[in-house]
């Protein structure tokens, strides 16, 4: 039986704007011990990731949002400590949506909800956090069931240094592309270029969007990978070429609204070009995981994919950590240790 403390962040103010270290309660509780049929999994590392802040809120979305009160609700890479199901033994790595704690106890009619990861392991433990868990998974089928580019074709990808962002650019190179980074500063558009091997990248701080979209996508754009609406999403929409393909994976620029937001202005060139823009939730995808697992892996074998993880230490460094998914202050995967590897 497991003792000791188990340390919390439950959702207390659902934040308007910015999220605050003040939308967060601490909390001490001692462990608990899984009951029949339930699994006690310790956290190693949590994922932090934009919808983050739509779980926070009580708008209409995709999965109920965390209640004021409950523990706040996130991607969790972690170890069986316990285990009274007969699918899971102690020491098995899992991965699934648990929670901002040390550790959680799964109930038996949630058991589906965790992922045993492969032992031994072939890759890196914080690989199955970035490009082979749901970070790579939303890539991999954002561009390819959704994007569908053909080699030739120009793909342009917003929020591209992103986790999600520079995953699917790369594979859109696998596949012969031509691909644009939209990021938001010089050194992210050098990483993106002579690191990632994206063909052009953009700083969306200080260029003309319109005019630097043309210039770097001479023949116009066939798909745009959108992490994040707005103003960006505005001004790809008038250079996307007949039969355009929009995956719309995420509205990164809009969360922290107070205010309305209004547009796309350039709504018109969907109908004009016949585009097609779907939105897509990764959950949608996860009876096929392993299919994007099995061909990232060998990317990532092969060279062809590069993957940066920012490790923040620390759980109780979650609440102000989160602020960089929103102020550009990282690249690739954000991620908080709260624990250490089984050796």
């Amino acid at each position: 039986m497991k003792t000791g403390i188990n340390r919390q962040f439950r959702l207390a103010v659902r934040p308007v704007g910015d999220i605050k270290e003040s939308n967060f309660e601490y909390r001490e509780e001692p462990i608990s011990s899984p009951a029949d049929g339930e699994v006690l999994v310790r956290t190693i590392y949590l994922s932090l990731d934009p919808t983050n802040r739509i779980w926070m809120s009580d708008m209409p979305q995709y999965m109920p949002p965390v209640e004021i009160g409950q523990v706040m609700r996130g991607v969790v890479t972690g170890v069986v400590e316990e285990s009274k199901n007969p699918n899971f033994e102690p020491g098995d790595l899992v991965s699934g949506m648990l929670g901002w704690q040390d550790y959680t106890i799964v109930a038996e009619n949630n058991i589906l909800s965790l992922t045993s990861l492969p032992n031994p392991l072939p890759y890196s433990l914080t690989a199955f956090v970035g490009p082979l868990g749901a970070t790579g998974w939303t890539a991999y089928f954002g561009l390819l069931d959704i994007g569908q580019p053909k080699a030739g074709e120009t793909v342009v990808v917003s929020a591209a240094a992103g986790a999600v962002g520079s995953i699917a650019g790369q594979i859109a190179k696998i596949k012969g592309c031509r691909v644009v980074g939209i990021t938001g500063s010089d050194e992210k558009c050098q990483w993106l270029t002579q690191e990632l091997g994206f063909d052009a990248a953009i700083n969306y701080k200080t260029a003309d969007l319109e005019s630097a979209i043309a210039q770097s996508c001479p023949d116009g754009v066939d798909v745009y990978f959108d992490n994040v609406g707005g103003s960006i999403l505005d001004a790809v929409l008038t250079k996307i070429n007949l039969h355009a393909r929009i995956p719309l994976c995420g509205l990164i620029s809009t969360y922290n609204a107070t205010e309305p937001i209004p547009g796309p202005y350039n709504y018109n060139q969907i109908l004009m070009k016949r585009a097609r823009i779907q939105g897509f939730i990764i959950l949608d995808y996860l009876p096929r995981w392993s299919e994007a697992i099995r061909d990232i892996g060998q990317w990532i074998d092969q060279g062809k994919i590069k993957h940066v993880v920012e490790i923040v230490e620390g759980l109780e460094n979650a609440p102000l950590a989160i602020l960089k998914l929103f102020d550009g202050n990282k690249k690739g995967k954000l991620i908080i240790k709260v624990s250490e590897e089984p050796s």
